[in-house]
């Protein structure tokens, strides 16, 4: 059997593949799995010795002053996206929170890095998120986050997803009467947020004009109310949500509005976030793309001239350009790859004790102040740069020669069969050999999320990059 969650929580068509039967169960079974061991009993009780009315929700009366719950039962923090979905699929997740036996505070629509933090800042059990991310507006997706506002490893999946399946449900005891989790909105979430983010920020904003596009997304009213506060002069683009425009043509994977309003505002730089905010993107003052690659790298030496990089090294993945490699080679800094994912990024980070990690795709965690990817953060800390050295962001992101890189994505009926092909196998050895010489690679990697198959090259010139990048996409597509 397919697994159910892919590299990023659980995705897919709102009320088709993702139905409010199905948020409902996987909500009750990560309640289940991720507050065993909280306390006394199989709801996670505090000590007897308690005493607070258990169905209050009267913050005065709480156990835990932060949540606002009386403390006799877990509590799960959960956040959206502005998506049409996410209000049906929202209600689905707090009914089957509540009944495992969890107090559900719902934080409404923040970014993704928000609810992670806030699942840590507010002692919670657990944290979800309901986004698709990038994904169109009928996609939708849920995160989980453990206590800590940590990610899943792969067991704690395998252990929600077992207890999803009939015969766990059928044999569940649930509980009844005062058992049952209260559910209530939350007070004040954006604001214990940006107090972080402001807190976290190396330096003034002040001088800087910028242009952010939010994707219509989660971050369309946090972050110009970050980038303001840290001193930026603020334009906003795609910051109206109206639950249908959410990812449609802007923020991360669309970047061409925010060229065009950036040279048209002359504005210092762009920066663009995805429907959720946990990717960062930029575009120079003169309209011109930096990549995750270049920011990774601006960070990574900005952290290392302020002692804040641990072991003077970055962690990022395979898909990396070689540029980056150089450019980390030249500065002195080690670099550590893993396979694409941010939760790969991180997991090597927390092994490590690495401070700093990203990919191309956009997301970057900066260890010393979230658990997770944050677009907002990493926005603050790439103008932080800017300010502090007065260089333009133009200036910042020469250290880095990008090698010329395409990338093609493959729609696939069945990616292990483009795994186990004889015929791509050869594709690829073939490209192999004709890129040797100059230096360059190629990869294919199936995505987690999606049924594709990504076939990246890249080579000395853009032309034999596309050339062999197209040669072997179409054979992954026959296969």
């Amino acid at each position: 059997m397919a697994r159910f969650f892919g590299t990023d929580g659980v995705r897919g068509l709102a009320n088709v593949d993702l139905t409010p039967e199905t948020a409902l169960r996987l909500a009750t079974s990560a309640a289940f799995v991720l507050s065993q061991g909280r306390g006394q009993g199989i709801f996670g009780l505090v000590p007897a010795t308690d005493h607070t009315d258990a169905d209050s929700l009267d913050p005065a009366d709480s156990g835990d002053a932060d949540s606002g719950f009386s403390g006799r039962r877990p509590v799960a923090v959960v956040g959206r996206d502005p998506r049409a979905s996410g209000e049906m699929l929202e209600a689905a997740v707090a009914a089957g929170l509540a009944s495992a036996g969890c107090d559900v505070l719902l934080l409404g629509v923040l970014p993704t890095p928000a609810v992670a933090f806030l699942t840590g800042e507010l002692h919670a059990t657990l944290g979800v998120v309901i986004s698709a991310s990038h994904n169109a507006m009928p996609d939708n997706g849920i995160k989980i986050f453990a206590a800590g506002g940590h990610k899943l490893d792969d067991a704690a999946e395998d252990a929600i997803e077992a207890g999803m399946n009939a015969a766990q449900v059928a044999s569940r005891v649930l509980p009844t009467g005062a058992g049952i989790g209260r559910i209530k909105k939350a007070d004040e979430s954006s604001r214990r947020y940006l107090d972080h983010l402001l807190l976290a920020t190396p330096h003034s904003l002040a001088g800087l004009k910028i242009v952010v596009d939010c994707a219509h997304g989660a971050a369309s009213e946090v972050a110009p109310e970050a980038y303001r506060r840290a001193g930026a002069e603020v334009i906003v683009i795609a910051g109206k949500p109206n639950g249908l425009n959410i990812n449609d043509g802007v923020g991360s994977t669309y970047l061409g509005g925010l060229r065009e309003a950036v040279v048209q505002h002359g504005a210092d730089l762009g920066i663009a976030h995805d429907g959720d905010a946990d990717r960062c993107l930029a575009v120079d003052a003169g309209g011109n793309d930096v990549g995750g690659d270049a920011i990774l790298a601006i960070l990574a030496t900005a952290m290392k001239a302020r002692s804040e990089l641990a072991s003077n090294t970055v962690v990022t993945t395979v898909m990396a350009n070689i540029g980056f490699h150089k450019a980390m080679e030249l500065a002195d800094i080690t670099v550590k790859t893993t396979g694409v994912g941010d939760r790969y990024v991180l997991e090597q980070m927390r092994s490590g004790g690495y401070t700093l990690g990203g990919e191309q795709s956009g997301h970057f965690i900066l260890a010393e102040h979230a658990t997770t990817g944050d677009g907002l953060l990493t926005a603050l800390y790439l103008m932080a740069q800017m300010a502090v050295t007065g260089q333009s962001l133009a200036e910042l992101a020469s250290l880095v020669t990008m090698f010329p890189q395409t990338l093609i994505n493959v729609r696939v009926g069945d990616k292990a069969a483009v795994a186990s092909s004889a015929a791509v196998a050869a594709a690829v050895a073939q490209a192999e050999l004709e890129l040797a010489a100059a230096g360059g690679r190629v990869l294919l990697r199936p995505s987690g999320t999606e049924p594709l198959v990504r076939v990246m090259v890249e080579a000395s010139t853009a032309e034999l990059a596309l050339s062999i990048a197209e040669r072997v996409a179409e054979v992954v597509a026959q296969s």
